[in-house]
């Protein structure tokens, strides 16, 4: 029946780190205008991989390639994403990022990077320093997750 899971102090403090970041997201993608966190995600994967077709965007967000097609569609629409024919393929379609694109996706990094800097501003330089290191080991290890 629902029973309540303990969880150590250390988990906790885990998931309340993991919850902060998450609303810093949020509120950057509130900040970035008429995109939403979906689109700022694919934009994040394109923006990653330089440029891709269809099945390989869906594969990589974790999504149908149908919903991945609407998905692009309304970023086309935007101006966000530009489709192309493939050099290797003239019945293959590759996407990427316009100017646009990238500066919507800036403008969402420099936001998230603002909040992140205010937060550590707000520590002593030794917590700052720990803090500053944990965050670039955890983001190093977390770069590996969700990649095939």
């Amino acid at each position: 029946m629902g029973g309540t899971m303990v969880r150590s102090a250390t988990e906790e403090a885990l998931l309340e780190a993991a919850r902060g970041l998450m609303r810093i997201s949020l509120h950057a993608a509130d900040g970035v205008g008429d995109v939403s966190v979906v689109q700022l995600r694919a934009l994040t994967v394109l923006d990653h991989l330089g440029q891709a077709n269809l099945g390989d965007l869906a594969d990589r967000m974790g999504v149908t390639p149908s919903t991945t097609s609407r998905l692009v569609d309304r970023l086309v629409v935007a101006g966000l994403v530009e489709r192309a024919t493939a050099e290797h393929s003239r019945r293959e379609v590759t996407l990427r990022l316009t100017t646009h694109g990238r500066a919507t996706l800036q403008r969402y990094d420099d936001l998230r990077l603002a909040a992140l800097q205010g937060l550590l501003a707000t520590l002593p330089d030794p917590e700052r320093e720990v803090a500053l290191r944990g965050l670039l080991a955890l983001g190093s290890g977390a770069a590996a997750v969700g990649r095939s």
